[in-house]
């Protein structure tokens, strides 16, 4: 078993599906689908590991079929489940401007005048797209930010930052007019 640091999240099981045993996955590979084809997959359940036998996409979600789960029953206790793989097993980047979320985390974030603002401590998504979730550390308060080119126009994650943009000229701790 690898350690936590090292581990990418690719997955969360979601509900049951049918009575057959197949589950809802929600995939965070760039191909939904491409989760079924990294071997077995450790949990964040103690001592379970998760082998996708099947998945195929059903509108905007993943339907599996999970080795060893025949029926609802069992589907259903996996509810939760999420699913990591060890860093070292995903592929290389050919290009700079490439990167997993799981980089990002902990890189020094800084306004385009180089001062900085923070530390990126998540990459939430509320179904709107991608955010960066920085944290100032004098005041202890989060700051999210669409994470987009407009917003986050440099990323630099061999020196260990990331540039903010601040939309509509707001800097952190500002707070919004009435």
């Amino acid at each position: 078993m690898t350690t936590p640091n090292t581990r990418i999240l690719l997955g969360i099981i979601g509900a049951a599906h049918g009575i057959k045993g197949e589950v809802r996955i929600t995939s965070h590979t760039a191909d939904p689908e491409a989760i079924a084809s990294y071997g077995p997959l450790e949990t964040d359940r103690p001592g379970l590991s998760i082998v996708i036998e099947s998945a195929r996409l059903n509108k905007t979600v993943l339907v599996a079929r999970l080795k060893g789960v025949a029926d609802r029953t069992a589907a259903e206790k996996l509810n939760g489940v999420s699913l990591f793989i060890d860093r070292n097993r995903l592929p290389a980047h050919d290009d700079e401007d490439d990167f997993y979320h799981a980089d990002l985390i902990g890189l020094d974030a800084r306004l385009e005048t180089g001062v900085s603002i923070g530390e990126v401590v998540a990459l939430p998504n509320y179904g709107a797209g991608d955010l960066l979730e920085i944290r100032d550390p004098r005041s202890g308060d989060t700051f999210l930010y669409p994470f987009t080119k407009a917003v986050v126009p440099e990323v630099r994650v061999s020196d260990g930052y990331l540039t903010i943009a601040p939309p509509l000229d707001a800097e952190p701790g500002e707070e919004e007019p009435d």
